[in-house]
C-alpha cells in the first residue's frame, strides 16, 4: 500500500482524500456518536496484510476490488 499524508482534506474532494478507498468493494464507513467517519477495510479480516483503518489516501493496493467484481 502507498499513503499520502499531505493531503489537505477541506480543499479535496472525497476520492483524492480516500484514494482507492473511494471505490473498493471491501470499503465499509464507521461513524462514532461525534459524527466522524473512519473506513474500515473488510479485506482486513480475512489477509492480515491489510490494516483495518488504512491511513487515508491509499494511491495502491493489491486488495482493491471495484464494487460489483
Amino acid at each position: 500500500m502507498v499513503y499520502l499524508s499531505d493531503v489537505d482534506p477541506f480543499k479535496e474532494t472525497r476520492t483524492s482524500r480516500e484514494g482507492l478507498c473511494s471505490s473498493c468493494r471491501h470499503r465499509q464507513e464507521n461513524r462514532n456518536d461525534r459524527g466522524s467517519v473512519f473506513l474500515y477495510c473488510r479485506k482486513s479480516e480475512s489477509d492480515p496484510r491489510f490494516p483495518k483503518y488504512p491511513p487515508l489516501p491509499v494511491r495502491a493496493c493489491a486488495g482493491h476490488e471495484p464494487p460489483g467484481a
